[in-house]
């Protein structure tokens, strides 16, 4: 068994250097509007953090682009690079061709390996925690 070791600092010097994106879902829990599927986006430098809930996984790409555009406009600084799974909707051409277009370098993990992208897999964690802890507090069920 392979020991992945715990790091509580950032290993970039500077916002958007880093972005670590995945993509959870169905999810199990109540859902509002259909949306199902929850987009998870952590800067690796400052750990902010930013969800974006979609109806389904297509809807990923464009999201994901229009984040980056948004992102990188906003905070004046340009995304070096994004770490993601394999998972297919980050794999395709369009999210590809957005990355090589604006110089962006994505870096993929090992296949069942979610450890590689710990930082990301946490906040899945956390907010799947805290929709719950809501739900008991709402007396609301939590599965449908």
């Amino acid at each position: 068994m392979k020991v992945f070791s715990n790091k509580d600092y950032p290993s970039s010097k500077r916002r958007l250097q880093l972005l670590h994106m995945d993509l959870c879902g169905p999810m199990r829990v109540k859902r509002i509007n259909g949306k199902k599927y929850v987009l998870v986006i952590v800067d690796d430098y400052s750990r902010y953090t930013w969800t974006h809930f979609l109806s389904s996984k297509d809807e990923t790409p464009e999201v994901l682009i229009d984040f980056l555009r948004l992102v990188q406009r906003g905070l004046h600084a340009q995304v070096r690079t994004v770490q993601t799974d394999k998972g297919t909707k980050f794999l395709n051409k369009t999210p590809y061709a957005y990355f090589a277009a604006e110089g962006i370098q994505h870096q993929t993990s090992v296949a069942q390996t979610p450890e590689q992208n710990g930082v990301v897999e946490r906040w899945n964690r956390t907010l799947d925690e805290a929709a719950r802890t809501m739900l008991s507090a709402a007396k609301v069920p939590l599965f449908f």
